[in-house]
């Protein structure tokens, strides 16, 4: 079995920044309407229906920049590499926060605020599609979770950053120095990005089998293994079945004609909007609007979403971690109706206590803040990291990048698809819009009990099994060897990138998947 390396470690850890540099440049605009000099500016009115208009424009207007980086993805990092790709989008985040940091008015801030949601949406698709591709299979659940952790822990930083400067003197380095500290994670990622290595499974994709080799042997460097047998195992598999793949037209419209590979879109695309339909971005959005309306004033509402979004980033390494140990399905099965339970909660409470005004009392006022906290924790460990993980690894290589495009496209529908009406709607019809979160978890509760299958400890291209494809090659339990399709275990040497089988003699067979 595959060993996690120093270089594993430190390449998971670069490329998750991806999700550090969205969770920042998503969450800046979230701070952002909490600050009283964003609103003097802008001269809009806090709580009026033309500056609710105004904030659904800009956050629907970036969430469907932030679609269509998803799928131009889709592309780029399969003509480019998967590391000239995280470059390419670094340097659009990098121009998409200044000239949002720079907007001197609401149409600037509106049209600027979609060019920066496509160089995030492109950062935040590819991230998980490198680690995963990078990842040994026995934890390829935590490191892929390293990326929803890092997600986490940019909303977070930006939500303290700005609590600090909600302080500030100058109204308007309230709002700006945040927007513009949102350069800061791509500019790193633009320098850093040529230190980590390519993708050996693009590489193969790409006939670059020589290069590909070293890599995986880097990657896999074990000293307890002298001959490196899970390197050679898991090259041989690399290379086997990216050749079997590669026959088939690979476009977003090949993605449903195929059967098993449409059977993966439509769980992908169901799972990626399923997430968005438990609200936690229609709440997460305008949670310091909600926090006002429980009474908080001040700097307070501001910082209950920091509190907020710093407990939702800690359920996140827990759930991360739980995603190899109990696995994906069990995790989904369970997280889904329990969120639930606080949605209904949450608005039972609200539809008592919120009357409008922050006059209701403390206690039922303290539950509704409990019950939203309840609500994150249980997202942020069933939910948000396996969905992440999930839509990263049911994929062939040869249609990997299309594919984790199309689940993140379903992400971004769904955002734009609850946030868009989200502050007109917690303004209008208050505790009733959790009630259709509610109604929608429960739907996708039951879809996913009866239609997601487990994929827990499969190697990348072990995934087909699962939905109908042929598997080339099976790896053996110990990783250091593989079943072909004819039953006969085998090992591999590599030459050159080359690989060369021979039979494992009949008394090694044990062991074998």
């Amino acid at each position: 079995m595959a060993k996690i390396t120093a270089l594993n470690l430190a390449s998971v850890f670069f490329a998750a920044s991806g999700g550090f540099t969205y969770g920042f440049g998503f969450g800046v605009f979230t701070s952002s309407i909490g600050q009283p000099g964003f609103f003097s500016y802008f001269n809009l009115i806090k709580g009026s229906t033309y500056t609710a208009n105004i904030i659904d424009a800009i956050n629907s207007l970036f969430a469907l920049g932030a679609a269509v980086g998803a799928l131009t993805q889709g592309y780029t990092s399969d003509w480019l590499g998967r590391r000239r790709a995280i470059f390419a989008a670094a340097v659009v985040c990098i121009i998409g926060g200044a000239l949002t940091a720079g907007s001197a008015a609401i149409p600037m801030l509106i049209i600027v605020r979609f060019f920066q949601g496509i160089g995030l949406g492109q950062s935040v698709t590819l991230a998980p599609l490198y680690i995963s591709e990078i990842a040994p299979a026995h934890r390829r659940g935590l490191l892929i979770g390293v990326f929803s952790a890092a997600l986490g822990t940019g909303y977070t930083v930006v939500a303290w950053i700005s609590f600090g400067t909600y302080y500030a003197t100058n109204e308007t380095v309230q709002w700006r120095v945040p927007l513009a500290l949102a350069c800061v994670a791509p500019i790193a990622q633009a320098i850093g990005v040529w230190f980590i290595p390519e993708s050996p499974r693009w590489l193969v994709l790409k006939d670059r089998k020589e290069d590909a080799w070293h890599i995986v042997r880097r990657l896999h460097h074990d000293p307890g293994d002298a001959e490196e047998r899970n390197a050679q195992a898991e090259f041989t598999q690399i290379c086997r079945q990216v050749a079997f793949d590669k026959k088939f037209d690979v476009s977003y419209w090949q993605l449903f004609r195929r059967p098993s590979w449409r059977k993966r879109s439509l769980l992908v695309l169901f799972l990626m909007f399923a997430s968005q339909s438990t609200g936690v971005l229609g709440i997460g959005n305008y949670a310091i609007l909600i926090y006002g309306s429980l009474g908080f004033t001040g700097g307070l509402p501001i910082m209950m979403n920091a509190v907020y979004t710093l407990i939702g980033t800690s359920a996140t390494f827990l759930g991360s971690y739980l995603a190899d140990r109990i696995g994906r399905r069990t995790l989904l099965v369970i997280g889904f109706p329990v969120n639930s339970l606080f949605l209904l909660g949450e608005a039972l409470l609200q539809r008592q206590y919120v009357d409008g005004t922050g006059a209701a009392s403390h206690a039922g006022l303290s539950a509704c803040v409990l019950f939203l906290f309840l609500y994150i924790v249980s997202y942020d460990i069933c939910i948000d990291p396996v969905s992440f993980i999930y839509v990263a690894e049911v994929w062939p290589t040869a249609i990997r990048s299309k594919g984790i495009a199309l689940g993140w496209f379903a992400y971004f529908i769904g955002t734009l698809t609850y946030t868009t009406p989200a502050a007109l709607a917690f303004r209008n019809i208050s505790w009733r819009y959790y009630m259709v979160f509610f109604g929608c978890n429960i739907v996708s509760s039951l879809v996913i009990y009866f239609c997601l299958p487990e994929t827990k400890g499969k190697t990348l291209e072990e995934m087909g099994d699962l939905f109908g494809d042929e598997v080339v090659v099976h790896m053996a339990n110990d990783g250091r060897g593989f079943v072909e399709t004819g039953g006969a275990l085998m090992e591999s040497k590599v030459d050159g990138g080359e690989v060369v089988m021979q039979e494992i003699a009949e008394t090694d067979r044990e062991g074998a998947v």
